[in-house]
């Protein structure tokens, strides 16, 4: 177990895959936290049964705003970092050791997950439409992000003075990279493997969320 690193979870309707990543992150941190975002499942107390801190949201507010309250908790915590990763069963939680070794090696403000070095398995409109979005995202931070979509990340202590996050849906995790890139800090990506699940959904609507990465990207040019 890592006592300096906290697991941050947002998850909303994700009763079925949420215990197994939860007993899959606890050997290698402090706490594992889930920040239950309105769900209308056993979300919660799946998590509480599994050993998991709980936050929640009355209402579904956005994955934006379950990493907002999760950032929250962690600034109230004595841990050093936390790791973001996604409740579907798509991030391994056996990779959070890495996160840690290279953010300490390196003193990066984010290590970012990078599905880019082995693509086989991501569908195709995916892998265009995030190599588009990380080479603005690292335009706009000021350093190469290859890989700017991916949810699973470790943030440093030391960001969070300089995160002033406005946004509150998918598109805050791009506004995430901006800030700290602006602000200075180092973004180091490692590379992982993500597990795509067949017959799951994306909650990305590629419309709407599209013109809100565009209006993000609006208020940061150039």
């Amino acid at each position: 177990m890592n006592d300096r690193a906290l697991a941050l979870i947002p998850a909303f309707n994700e009763a079925g895959p949420l215990a197994d990543v939860i007993r899959r992150a606890q050997p290698h941190v402090r706490e594992v936290v889930v920040v239950d975002d309105g769900s209308t499942d056993k979300t919660s107390s799946v998590a509480r049964a599994a050993g998991a801190t709980v936050l929640r949201h009355d209402v579904n507010r956005g994955k934006g705003a379950a990493i907002i309250t999760g950032l929250n908790y962690l600034r109230q915590s004595p841990a050093s970092c936390g790791i973001f990763l996604d409740a579907d069963g798509q991030h391994n939680p056996d990779a959070i050791p890495e996160f840690i070794e290279l953010a300490t090696r390196t003193g990066a403000g984010i290590i970012i997950g990078s599905r880019m070095t082995d693509t086989r398995g991501m569908p195709a409109l995916r892998l265009w439409t995030n190599q588009f979005m990380s080479w603005m995202t690292g335009k706009l931070a000021r350093q190469a992000i290859p890989d700017s979509q991916c949810g699973y990340r470790l943030l440093a202590r030391a960001v969070l003075p300089d995160l002033k996050l406005v946004t509150a849906r998918f598109e805050t995790e791009t506004e995430m990279l901006i800030q700290v890139g602006r602000a200075g800090h180092k973004i180091v990506s490692l590379p992982i493997r993500t597990i795509y699940k067949t017959g799951r959904v994306s909650r990305i609507q590629p419309c709407r969320d599209g013109v809100r990465f565009f209006k993000l990207v609006g208020k940061y040019w150039p």
